[in-house]
């Protein structure tokens, strides 16, 4: 086989790679970028749309079996990037400047973990190579300057009209927990709530992100039904708990994204098992495939199936995430691949073009 055919073959195969996180082949992605001769064998330069540190070795070793299938033994190198974009937000919007996708956690109730899901999403993709912002959302019950360890810290003002973020391992944070006293109640109706965190999202320096998470207040209601309204988010995260309640009100939150024209990314399962610390012994508490038969019903995607691990609520309580304090324990890497799948769902969505079009600008002459 000459040089040319071989490496036309081995352009093709590349192609009909189908990566496990992004859910579609290399081709469909556009992802291989170039395949060049190197030595005795091949480079191929591979630029995925979502944040690939640490991700190297389990994508080569994928790629390489792949390719033995397929007949294709040349030596083949991977040099592998990221190459994230922005992805378009409901019609009446526009994306905020600076910032690519804004990924908006929420569940149809409290107590399912959302807040401990949103921190350790946002930690992880920082970890994983991304710019990332976290914004707190919940005005009632703020969690965030606990978890990230901010608690009684205050953001700076540059020029009296603009918030500079807190930062907190590699992620940018704001809250309204950072401008008021911790045991202070928030007694504010509906439109206060409103007009506070749009102000926090859109008077904050936040900087270029490739993403920013929003997590939102639990429910369902009119607060967060406007702020879906209001915020440009390229795609939500729904968190539930494998039990039947919780199902019910996490339908409810991704109803309520469907009519704002959002797109769900997918399911996240929290507190789906417990492994028992002395005998190893697993239990489902909760129930069990509660997280996959709602993905199943809603056409949706199973982004992960989270522990329940007294050491989760230790690490966060401690302004420490999981993600942060033990990143190589299976508690750990679930968070990893749960967030490898969401930026992955993310990346197949349709992408932002108001860039590409030319601003037009009438004038009187």
């Amino acid at each position: 086989m000459s040089d040319d055919s071989t490496l036309a073959a081995l352009r093709a195969a590349l192609d009909r790679y189908v990566d496990p996180y992004l859910g579609e082949t290399l081709g469909a992605a556009q992802a291989v970028r170039s395949v060049e001769p190197r030595g005795a064998g091949y480079v191929a330069r591979i630029a995925l749309g979502f944040p690939v540190g640490g991700y190297e070795h389990e994508f080569t070793e994928g790629l390489t079996a792949h390719l033995r299938a397929t007949a294709i033994d040349t030596p083949v190198a991977v040099e592998l990037e990221s190459d994230i974009r922005a992805h378009s937000v409901q019609r009446q919007l526009k994306p905020l400047a600076g910032i690519k996708n804004i990924v908006a956690v929420a569940s149809g109730k409290g107590g399912v973990g959302k807040s401990t899901v949103a921190v350790n999403l946002a930690l992880a993709w920082a970890a994983q190579g991304a710019r990332v912002g976290l914004l707190d959302a919940d005005i009632y019950g703020p969690s965030q300057p606990l978890m990230l360890g901010l608690e009684g810290q205050r953001p700076s003002s540059p020029d009296g009209k603009t918030l500079t973020p807190l930062q907190s391992h590699g992620v940018r944070a704001m809250s309204i927990g950072f401008l008021v006293d911790a045991e202070q109640p928030m007694v504010w109706r509906g439109p206060m709530v409103t007009q506070a965190l749009t102000q926090l999202l859109s008077e904050t320096q936040w900087g270029e992100l490739d993403y920013l998470v929003v997590d939102m207040p639990p429910g369902t209601g009119d607060i967060q039904l406007t702020l879906s309204q209001r915020v440009p988010v390229s795609g939500a995260v729904i968190v539930t708990t494998p039990q039947d309640i919780a199902l019910a009100d996490a339908r409810k939150g991704l109803r309520m994204f469907e009519k704002v024209s959002v797109p769900v990314l997918g399911i996240v399962e929290n507190m789906s098992l417990h492994v028992c610390s002395s005998c190893g012994h697993v239990d489902h508490i909760f129930g069990a495939g509660g997280g996959a038969r709602m993905a199943s019903q809603y056409g949706t995607t199973l982004l992960g199936e989270l522990p329940l691990d007294a050491h989760i609520r230790e690490e966060t309580d401690g302004g420490r995430p999981t993600v942060v304090a033990a990143p190589d324990t299976p508690r750990g890497r679930a968070y990893f691949e749960m967030a490898r799948r969401t930026a992955g769902a993310l990346a197949r969505r349709a992408r932002d073009r108001s860039s590409v079009f030319p601003k037009i600008v009438v004038e009187e002459s």
